[in-house]
C-alpha cells in the first residue's frame, strides 16, 4: 500500500516516525510524500501540552474528512496522544482505523498488514520496552542533518509533565549501537548530528551505573562530523566532564540547551525541579568560564500554579542578570493526571499571556544587544535554504534547526544547500543576522 506519514511534536517523536517508515518500507509498502497519493495516512501525534494536543486533533480530523470523501482508505494514529487517549480518540473520531501507542510503534507493519482483516485495532503495549537495535530507519531530514536518539522515557517527574506516563522510565541505548548508527549516518553524508533524548545529561546511568554523555560525545566527535549538537540536558546533569569535552573538540558545538523552567526557588520546588536559582547561576558561570564562546539556550514556564508577582519578578531579574543567548518560553498548560493540576492557585490565561509577553520583550532586548556585538565577526554557516537568486538562509553553530534564529546570507556567487560557508556579519536584528560570504 501507499503510505504517507505526518509527524508532529518533537524531534524524538520524529525518530519514532522514521523507524515506522523504515519498517514499512522494508516490508514492501510504498512511502509517498503527498497524502493525495496515499492509501493510508499515519498521524504521529504529540500530547505534551494543550496546544500540541489541539494541533494533533486538527490533523486527525483533516484526514478523517478526506476518508469520508473517499480519497483515503485508512487512517492510523500513533504517538503520545494515541498512548494517552486511545479510547477517547476512537469514540470521538470513528474514522480512525487503528491506534498505535508509544510502546507499540515497532509493530507498525503488523498493524498495517492487518487493516483489511480487522476493525478498530488498538495497540497500547508496555511503554518501558527494550530497544530493538535491528530496526530499520528511513531518515526524513535534509541530507546534511540527522537526529540520534540516545534514550527513551524520563525519570525526572516534573509536576507539570505527562511524559513519564506516556514514555516510561528512562532507558539508554548501548554505546556501541549508537556509535554504529552514527557511523552509518556519517557515511551517508550527514554533516550535523543532533543528539536527543528527554534528558541527554543522564545518558548511560541506567546501564553503566553512572551518566556518561561526555564519553558518548567524545566517541561521536572522533567519527568526523562537522557539527555535533546535544539537546535538552537538565541543568543538574551538566557536569564538568561534559563541559570539558565540549571545550576539547571543535566539532562539538559550543551549544548548551538547558531547560531551567523558572528561577524562583519556591516555584522550582513546586515543579519538582532539582536546582535552585543559585545553582542555575553557578552552572551558567561554570560553562562560560570553561567555554567562553558558549551559546546557552533555555526554556521557561510562566504562570505556573501559585506563581506570585514576586515569583515572576524573580524570573525577570534572573533573565536580565544572566543574559542568556537563546530563550524560549510558554505559558503553563494544565494537564490532567499531573501533580501540578491538583495544586491551588491556578492563574487566568490572561495573566499568563501578559507575563509571557513581558518576559519575551525582556529577552528580545537582550538578544538584540548580543547580536549587535556579532557585527564584523566571521562565522561558519551551514546553508539550508535559498530565498532568491542572491539570498540564502543558514545557521551558525549557535542555532539549532527549527528552534533558534537564522542568518541571511547575501551572496554574489551560487551556494549549495548543505555546504558550509564562512560569513561576515553585516547587520543584526532582534533575533536574526545578515551577512555575506568572506571575501565578497
Amino acid at each position: 500500500m501507499k503510505i504517507a506519514l505526518e509527524s508532529l511534536g518533537c524531534s524524538k517523536n520524529l525518530v519514532d516516525a522514521e523507524i515506522m517508515l523504515g519498517l514499512l518500507n522494508k516490508n514492501g509498502h510504498q512511502l509517498v510524500g503527498d497524502y493525495n497519493d496515499a492509501d493510508i495516512v499515519i498521524v504521529n501525534t504529540c500530547g505534551f501540552i494543550e496546544s500540541a494536543k489541539q494541533e494533533s486533533i486538527d490533523s486527525i480530523v483533516q484526514y478523517a474528512n478526506l476518508k469520508n470523501e473517499g480519497s483515503l482508505s485508512y487512517l492510523l494514529v500513533s504517538g503520545c496522544l494515541a498512548q494517552r487517549y486511545p479510547d477517547e480518540l476512537v469514540e470521538e473520531i470513528p474514522e480512525i482505523d487503528a491506534i498505535v501507542g508509544t510502546g507499540s510503534y515497532q509493530n507498525i507493519t503488523d498493524v498495517v498488514d492487518g487493516l483489511t482483516e480487522r476493525d478498530g485495532i488498538r495497540l497500547i503495549e508496555d511503554i518501558n520496552f527494550t530497544f530493538n537495535e535491528d530496526l530499520p530507519r528511513y531518515v526524513s531530514t535534509p541530507d546534511h542533518l540527522a537526529y540520534l536518539k540516545i534514550g527513551e522515557g524520563c525519570d525526572n517527574h516534573c509536576t507539570y509533565c505527562i511524559i513519564p506516563k506516556l514514555r516510561g522510565k528512562y532507558r539508554s541505548r548501548k554505546l556501541e549501537n549508537l556509535l554504529e548508527e552514527a557511523k552509518k549516518l556519517k557515511e551517508a553524508g550527514v554533516k550535523e548530528l543532533v543528539v536527543i533524548a528527554q534528558d541527554t545529561s543522564v545518558y548511560g546511568r541506567d546501564i553503566y551505573g553512572k551518566p556518561d554523555l561526555a564519553g558518548l560525545l567524545e566517541g561521536l566527535a572522533l567519527l568526523g562530523f562537522d557539527w555535533i549538537r546535544f539537546m535538552y540536558s537538565y541543568p543538574e546533569g551538566i557536569s564538568q566532564e561534559i563541559v570539558d569535552v565540549v571545550a576539547k573538540y571543535d566539532n562539538i558545538c559550543s551549544y548548551f540547551d538547558i531547560p531551567m523552567q523558572h528561577a524562583s526557588d519556591r516555584i522550582l520546588k513546586l515543579m519538582n525541579r532539582k536546582t535552585s536559582r543559585q545553582e542555575l547561576k553557578d552552572k551558567v558561570d561554570m560553562i562560560r568560564s570553561r567555554v567562553p564562546d558558549a551559546t546557552i539556550r533555555t526554556t521557561f514556564i510562566v504562570g505556573f500554579p501559585g506563581e506570585t508577582d514576586e515569583d515572576f519578578e524573580d524570573l525577570i531579574d534572573f533573565v536580565k542578570e544572566m543574559k542568556l543567548d537563546r530563550m524560549g518560553a510558554f505559558t503553563y498548560s494544565r494537564e490532567e493526571d499531573t501533580p501540578a493540576d491538583r495544586l491551588d492557585g491556578h492563574l487566568s490565561q490572561g495573566v499568563k499571556e501578559e507575563r509571557l509577553q513581558r518576559l519575551m520583550m525582556v529577552q528580545q532586548a537582550i538578544s538584540e544587544e548580543l547580536n549587535r556585538k556579532k557585527i564584523g565577526k566571521t562565522y561558519k554557516v551551514l546553508i539550508e535554504d535559498q530565498v532568491d537568486d542572491n539570498l540564502y538562509i543558514g545557521r551558525t553553530q549557535c542555532d539549532a534547526e527549527d528552534i533558534d534564529s537564522v542568518i541571511y546570507v547575501d551572496s554574489r556567487q551560487s551556494l549549495e544547500i548543505g555546504d558550509f560557508v564562512n560569513v561576515v556579519v553585516k547587520e543584526a536584528f532582534e533575533y536574526d543576522l545578515k551577512g555575506c560570504p568572506e571575501g565578497q
